[in-house]
């Protein structure tokens, strides 16, 4: 930490950064939050990204109906305002959905491996059909298959993604996603030994698969709607399905949000890990910062832009 009259280490279960990484992701000015790297992605600060991400979403789908093209698109759960708000367009333009396939990123799973059915209240699956398919007008939806759900019949090792590799030639059209605290995708949690490898390489070949949430992700699902939004991590799940980084590699562009907030004030887990992600090392410490590896945008709040502290005596 900066405070001088106090230092310690973090607790040894969290993810590893040199401290001069923490201390500039704390202190970033305003005007260095904004680039463009040589990958193609960029990084904006906007008011709301979740707004943008609906019209991107149905310019996406707009695109293939008129076209007549096939789109494949990888989508974060839960999000029903989002969801419901495509769909609504969707119906009053008539856009038609035959050539979509979206895939939903990631599911619960029990201790035993056993994955959430479609069934369960809280599921990832569950809402992403009720709230997106199932608002969407029966003569514009393709059949229920092409919004696609893990299930316990494609969560081995790799099932899933090579099926987002079939239907999408040789991966999909665009991956949206929004960190979670720890710095995961989806479920891909830092220091989760089913997504262990000896390189950055090494891990970005590695496809879906069930794994073990870290105590920061099972705390931070505690704080979402399904499970109370009231710190109750005996409510969370243990483990998940989830893509690989593989699929984030694969795919041709990426679409993230940073403006998860805890409170109308601006309160958030969310402020420092967008700014390791962003403007640290890309790592196997921050899952979500392989990201930066290939064309996308990611559009930060500008409450999450907002500086921050740690407090300091008077």
């Amino acid at each position: 930490m900066s405070n001088k009259e106090f230092q310690f280490k973090p607790a040894p279960w969290l993810p590893k950064y040199d401290p001069e990484v923490l201390e500039r992701a704390r202190t970033i000015p305003r005007e260095e939050m904004e680039y463009t790297n040589e990958n193609g992605y960029s990084v904006r600060i906007v008011h709301n990204p979740v707004l943008i991400m609906v019209q991107d979403v149905f310019h996406r789908i707009y695109l293939s109906d008129v076209n007549d093209t096939p789109l494949t698109m990888i989508f974060p759960n839960q999000w029903p305002d989002a969801y419901q708000a495509i769909a609504e367009m969707l119906n009053r333009y008539r856009v038609s959905c035959r050539n979509v396939h979206a895939f939903a990123m990631d599911e619960w799973a029990d201790e035993d491996g056993n994955v959430a059915p479609l069934t369960y209240g809280a599921g990832l699956g569950y809402s992403f059909r009720k709230h997106f398919y199932g608002k969407i007008d029966p003569d514009l939806r393709p059949d229920v298959e092409h919004w696609h759900v893990f299930t316990n019949e494609n969560k081995g090792d790799n099932v899933y993604s090579s099926l987002i590799e079939e239907v999408g030639g040789g991966g999909a059209d665009v991956v949206y996603s929004a960190t979670g605290w720890p710095g995961h995708t989806a479920f891909i949690d830092p220091g989760a030994p089913e997504f262990y490898a000896d390189s950055l390489e090494e891990f970005c070949k590695l496809g879906s698969r069930l794994t073990t949430q870290t105590p920061l992700t099972v705390a931070e699902n505690s704080l979402f709607a399904p499970m109370g939004a009231s710190g109750d991590v005996w409510a969370v799940p243990p483990r998940a399905v989830t893509i690989g980084p593989r699929d984030i590699v694969n795919a041709r562009e990426r679409f993230e949000m940073h403006s998860i907030t805890t409170n109308p004030c601006g309160d958030t887990w969310q402020r420092m890990i967008s700014r390791l992600e962003l403007y640290g090392p890309i790592s196997m410490e921050c899952p979500a910062s392989i990201m930066r590896l290939g064309k996308g945008v990611c559009y930060v709040s500008e409450v999450i832009a907002r500086p921050f502290s740690v407090w300091t005596a008077e």
